[in-house]
Order: C-alpha cells, then structure tokens, then sequence
C-alpha cells in the first residue's frame, strides 16, 4: 500500500476540518475537482466560493457540478470569475474568519486555450486572505506544480510563505515525494 497522492492527501485534511453546513472556499477552480469535492463535503447547507480568473475554467466548474448524478446532495457554488487575490473583497463580511477550508492548485489550465499561469505576487496575496478568512482550526491547501515554466519559482514562493508563518497562526506542512522533485506537492497549514 502506498502513501495518497498530493490531491488526495489535500482532500483528506479537509474533510477532517470541514463538514456539513459549512462555508468552503476553492480559490482556483480550473476544471472544478476541487469545487465538487468541497460542494459535496459541506452538502446542501453549506456554501461554497469557487474563483478563477478565466471563464473557461468557470464553464468546465459549472458543467462538473451539473453532472454529478441526481440524488448528490451538494452546497450551492458560487462561480466568481476573478482572481483568487479577491477572494477576501468578493466574500461576505458576515464569513469573515468563519470559513472552514481554503484548496489552492496552483498552475495552469489543463487543456486551456489560454497559457495562463498562477503568479506568485497574487498567489502570496491571495494566501494570505486566505489566513484571515479561516475560522479558528479551518484548513488552507496548497498544491504546487515545481514542473512547469514559472511554477518552481511559485512552489519555493509558498513554502517559503509558509515556514514564516509564526506558530501562534497556524500550524504548517509540506507533504511530497523527494525521489520526485519536479513531482506536485502539497503546503498545508491549520490555523490557530
């Protein structure tokens, strides 16, 4: 048996901290993974914020939501098309420090017509946001692609961010696969 996978280990970290009724966050939605996996963890009470900056990825997070099949019990998404450095403008002041869960997957698109790419200027803004959102004992993950053009740089950005992050904040981790180290990896932090 192995260990899980980067994703699935950010999933699990979640559902540990997030439940039903809940209010969630995916600050990249992409292809909408992460915005399903949240609007089913939180189900009908709960509410989730998907954000991204190109429509194309807010589309491909729409159709994943509607074809899950009839009986799945999901939050309502609410598809922001804006940067994830918005995110703390964009939310309700009422959600303020009540938010359950933050999931960032850095990088690009995956089959996008566009070569947009996560920037570490908005991804550190949007990060911490995300800190100052968190209900006391909420979830922030992080997965970064080391692999692609742009995305080392971003990588090191975040665990950087992370181990500076004083312990009366959060408490961090990076979770990876050092025979791998162009492979995606995962920055993780409970808030305090």
């Amino acid at each position: 048996m192995g260990f899980l996978s980067v994703l699935s280990q950010a999933q699990r970290w979640v559902k540990e901290r997030a439940g039903p009724g809940d209010c969630v966050v995916d600050a990249t939605a992409g292809n909408g993974s992460d915005t399903l996996f949240l609007a089913q963890s939180v189900g009908p009470r709960g509410r989730v914020f998907a954000f991204d900056v190109q429509a194309e990825a807010l589309e491909n997070t729409r159709r994943r939501l509607a074809g899950e099949p009839d009986g799945k019990a999901l939050a309502p998404a609410e598809l922001v098309l804006a940067g994830h450095e918005t995110m703390e403008a964009a939310l309700p002041a009422e959600l303020h420090g009540r938010i359950a869960a933050v999931m960032f997957n850095l990088g690009y698109l995956p089959g996008a017509s566009s070569p947009l790419i996560t920037l570490p200027g908005t991804t550190l803004a949007a990060l911490e946001a995300a800190v100052r959102l968190l209900r006391p004992g909420g979830a922030l993950t992080v997965v970064v692609y080391p692999g692609h053009e742009g995305g080392k740089d971003e990588a090191d950005a975040v665990e950087a961010w992370a181990a500076k992050l004083p312990q009366t904040t959060a408490q961090t981790v990076v979770y990876r696969f050092p025979q791998k180290p162009a492979s995606p990896y995962l920055i993780a932090l409970t808030k305090r």
